[in-house]
């Protein structure tokens, strides 16, 4: 079996998981799980639905990666309460939303510097340097979500430290994490683009983006 199919299997083994969780809370009458958990599987179908819009090959891996992450945070963080029984799930998953945000930051301006239609010419410093604002800003953003969900409608997103009731800590700590995962994506980036060797996670899977989507980088 080939590595494709089985990041193909995995990614629908957790969409499934997502409707038989979806039944059974509505066997019970759960009806806040039911809908959290289908609100859940409809974004797991993101990744596919912007492939298709934006005519974008996303390599099995990636689509995986995002599945999976989607899965964590929200089924198993939310609606299965990890982040309270675990204390370290909350710091695992924004250090996981920095490398991912990163490598989607560092995607993007790739492509825009690769593509013979777009004219920039940009130095693999700027790339990196991009890719790693790009993540600790849609790491601030979420903050944000974070702050407006608990202040006007009475959620426990920020899920406040022992004894920092106003959640400050745990912002702090958010933003470190999601930086962290985006400096090592910047880094592991900028390597690749000065050295274009493939030994790093990261450099495998750009080589895969690209040998998905040959349209998006005829070269100038």
């Amino acid at each position: 079996m080939s590595k494709q199919s089985i990041h193909r299997r995995l990614s629908l083994g957790l969409k499934v998981v997502l409707v038989v969780e979806a039944v059974v809370a509505g066997v019970g009458q759960q009806w806040l799980t039911v809908a959290l958990t289908l609100g859940i599987l409809a974004i797991t179908l993101f990744p596919l639905l912007m492939a298709r819009r934006f005519r974008v090959v996303i390599p099995p891996e990636f689509e995986l990666l995002a599945i999976a992450f989607i899965f964590a945070s929200l089924f198993l963080g939310e609606v299965r309460g990890y982040y309270t029984r675990f204390w370290w799930w909350d710091i695992a998953l924004h250090t996981s939303s920095g490398l991912l945000l990163g490598i989607v930051g560092f995607l993007l301006v790739y492509v825009l510097n690769e593509t013979e239609e777009v004219d920039l010419h940009m130095r693999p410093g700027f790339v990196a340097f991009f890719a790693f604002l790009f993540a600790v800003g849609v790491g601030a953003l979420w903050e944000i979500f974070e702050f407006s969900m608990d202040s006007l409608l009475g959620m426990n997103m920020q899920k406040p430290m022992l004894g920092d009731a106003s959640g400050l800590t745990d912002t702090m700590w958010d933003l470190i994490v999601d930086a962290l995962g985006a400096l090592v994506i910047a880094v592991l980036g900028y390597g690749y683009l000065k050295a274009a060797r493939e030994e790093s996670f990261l450099e495998r899977w750009i080589q895969s983006f690209v040998a998905s989507n040959p349209r998006l980088f005829k070269r100038k």
